[in-house]
């Protein structure tokens, strides 16, 4: 099939209304997550992921300081993620650990017990 300048002419609205949408689907695929600097602004990670876990899977996620209210973490692995001075919010838990697993806890969190 040839197009011609004269069908394209004829059809501009239409040739428009498919570059938008094929420009359109481009940007879906390529928004996915920002994470910016709090203080600056600026963009200092960006992914095609689109979730949140997705993207903190995606690196070892520098979490130093990083205010979680309201993310949604459930199932992430947060393995090698400095969590440092990151404060987290939950809605209380149902989960009951023995005294015995307090120091195991702890330890996971990179906190040391001192009696």
């Amino acid at each position: 099939m040839t197009i011609t300048k004269k069908d394209v002419l004829d059809n501009l609205e239409q040739v428009k209304s498919y570059i938008q949408e094929a420009e359109d689907k481009q940007k879906e695929k390529t928004i996915g997550i920002e994470i910016k600097d709090r203080f600056t602004g600026n963009v200092i990670f960006k992914s095609t992921k689109t979730t949140y876990k997705e993207a903190v899977e995606k690196v070892k996620a520098n979490l130093r300081g990083a205010n979680l209210r309201g993310a949604n973490l459930c199932e992430a692995n947060l393995r090698g993620a400095n969590l440092q001075n990151a404060k987290f919010y939950g809605r209380g838990g149902t989960t009951k650990i023995s005294k015995s697993q307090v120091n195991n806890f702890f330890k996971a969190l990179g906190v040391t017990v001192i009696e």
